[in-house]
């Protein structure tokens, strides 16, 4: 029989860092008149929450308008699904603005029940409150749906996995109310992945969830369903339950391995990574591709592999292995 000819690999593609065709206005362009509609109606939005506007113009990005604007403090407020206030964030940056005697950054905002919200704003409120500002410098935006782009807009302080999963529930949440008819994969953008959806609905039970152990698995079965959000919800709910008991489980085996003298801190992720049922399943580099199974039938694998875990037969080298892999990996 004839040798098979070696397909060569496929060359990675890469991004092209050449600028993308000129959009957006020009420079003189930006300006808005008074009359123009746009700024009219945020003007009116302002002055409803006593405010007043400073000044208008045309993002440079899609030509959008934008007012910047002093609002009561007292008028914004963060978004409900945002990340828990961190006291020390917000204590530090008091002591900052306080230090330099300015308080340079405006928040973004949107309007939203009978004032404004903004998503990325949360500590420098706080701080503001605590040094006593009556007003607090906006960059408004009309369109409220960039409420709902956190992740994208947040970087007062860097996300980690329970943040994100967190303030993903809570705006599913929030949207499920608002918008119950919509479906789940409508909202990619706004969520990101799946798996926050997931992780979050364990987050808001168990604060301390280890999910970082579990994260490998659940982004290679979990996908957005094509579900109106309070079912979609109700689904994820499910699946939450389902982690949590496994989690028991693997908290026990984790328990038994440190009783015969195991100490390192990569225990949990040696035990998951022992239950994944898609382990051994050869990753795809396509995007769109299927689940190597869906996300009901690898919580019951999973179920099963981790009740027949047996702790006795874990090596030293068998940690050595996770600690490398897990040191080399991102939450």
């Amino acid at each position: 029989m004839p040798a098979r000819k070696k397909t060569p690999d496929k060359k990675p593609t890469r991004r092209s860092r050449k600028p993308q065709t000129a959009r957006g206005p020009e420079p003189s362009e930006s300006q808005l008149s008074p009359d123009d509609k746009d700024l009219v109606a945020l003007t009116q939005e302002v002055k409803r929450a006593g405010g007043t506007v400073l000044a208008g113009y045309r993002d440079p990005y899609a030509g959008s308008a934008l007012v910047l604007a002093s609002l009561p403090l007292r008028k914004v407020e963060p978004t409900p699904f945002q990340r828990d206030l961190s006291k020390t964030h917000a204590d530090r940056l008091m002591e900052a603005i306080g230090a330099a005697g300015l308080f340079l950054d405006p928040v973004i905002a949107a309007p939203g029940d009978g004032g404004f919200w903004t998503p990325n704003g949360r500590h420098r409120l706080e701080a503001a409150r605590r040094l006593g500002l009556r007003a607090i410098t906006a960059l408004i935006v009309p369109d409220d749906r960039i409420a709902y782009r956190i992740l994208a807009l947040n970087t007062e302080k860097a996300h980690n996995l329970r943040d994100r999963s967190l303030e993903v529930i809570r705006m599913a949440r929030r949207l499920a109310k608002d918008q119950p008819r919509s479906k789940e994969s409508e909202h990619e953008v706004t969520f990101e992945s799946p798996v926050f959806l997931t992780l979050g609905g364990v987050y808001a039970t168990r604060s301390r969830f280890a999910g970082s152990a579990y994260q490998p698995m659940l982004r290679r079965v979990d996908r957005f369903l094509d579900q109106t959000l309070p079912a979609a919800l109700r689904q994820r709910d499910q699946w939450a339950v389902r982690l949590m008991d496994i989690e028991d489980r693997v908290a026990a085996h984790v328990k038994t391995l440190q009783q015969q003298g195991f100490k390192s801190p990569y225990l949990r992720q040696l035990v998951v990574a022992r239950c994944n049922p898609v382990r051994f399943v050869p990753p795809t580099r396509k995007k769109d591709a299927a689940p190597p199974m869906s996300m009901a039938e690898a919580l019951t694998r999973m179920t099963a592999n981790v009740r027949k875990f047996d702790p006795s037969k874990v090596r030293p080298q068998d940690l050595a292995l996770v600690a490398a892999v897990s040191s080399g990996s991102d939450e």
